[in-house]
């Protein structure tokens, strides 16, 4: 959920806003706040491997990271040479992802907000790429609309989930899929204006260390807007 720095100044800024710059429900903030805070570091730090395998043939643009966690797909996208623009509705992550940036020497934008929250400028990036985002499901579908609309005519959107998730029954914690918008929900949204590339399970390829190792397989979504 994150990522307007002049090209090529090797820091991160934050969009102006109310208050410490959040816009969105606190008590979204606050949970995953509390769940990045319990660990030093809570993924990989490498970027997620569907990401870089669906990228490989695009030209370098415009790009919304939604979900950026600790940064690393905003900070590998942004040495790929795209105009990153990260969401993160986690300050405690946004504090590393900003770090590592600096540290990488690559400009990213920064956007502590909710998807729906945000009001991004429709039809403004040339790949909106969600890895495994918590978008929480409203009866609008606001999330699913925010994708897709923020995606511009020519540019792409991609989706990826961990496979199984939408199906798993309710646990006695917090997790209830039903709570949560999947990419099938997303897919069934997209009209004649828009192409399915890929829609597909696959296996994973899983990164060494960090939270959601154990999940073997992802569902990848890839759609083009065409007009």
């Amino acid at each position: 959920m994150t990522d307007d720095i002049a090209a090529g100044t090797p820091a991160s800024t934050r969009t102006p806003s109310p208050a410490d710059g959040y816009l969105g429900d606190p008590a979204v903030r606050a949970k995953w706040d509390d769940v990045y805070a319990d660990r030093e570091q809570l993924w990989s730090g490498r970027p997620n491997g569907a990401l870089v395998a669906e990228t490989a043939g695009l030209a370098p643009g415009r790009v919304l990271d939604v979900g950026c966690g600790e940064g690393a797909d905003a900070v590998w996208l942004a040495r790929g040479g795209w105009d990153v623009t990260a969401l993160e509705v986690s300050g405690v992550a946004l504090d590393r992802a900003t770090g590592h940036a600096r540290d990488a020497g690559v400009a990213v934008r920064w956007v502590h907000a909710g998807l729906a929250e945000a009001a991004l400028p429709p039809a403004s990036f040339d790949l909106v790429s969600a890895q495994y985002p918590a978008l929480l499901r409203t009866p609008d579908a606001a999330a699913e609309r925010a994708l897709i609309s923020a995606v511009a005519p020519g540019g792409v959107l991609l989706l990826v989930h961990h496979a199984g998730m939408e199906t798993r029954q309710a646990d006695e914690g917090d997790f209830d899929p039903a709570d949560y918008v999947w990419p099938s929900m997303v897919a069934a949204l997209l009209d004649d204006g828009w192409t399915v590339e890929v829609d597909e399970e696959r296996a994973r390829v899983i990164p060494e260390g960090g939270a959601g190792a154990h999940h073997t397989h992802d569902v990848v979504l890839r759609a083009r807007r065409l007009r």
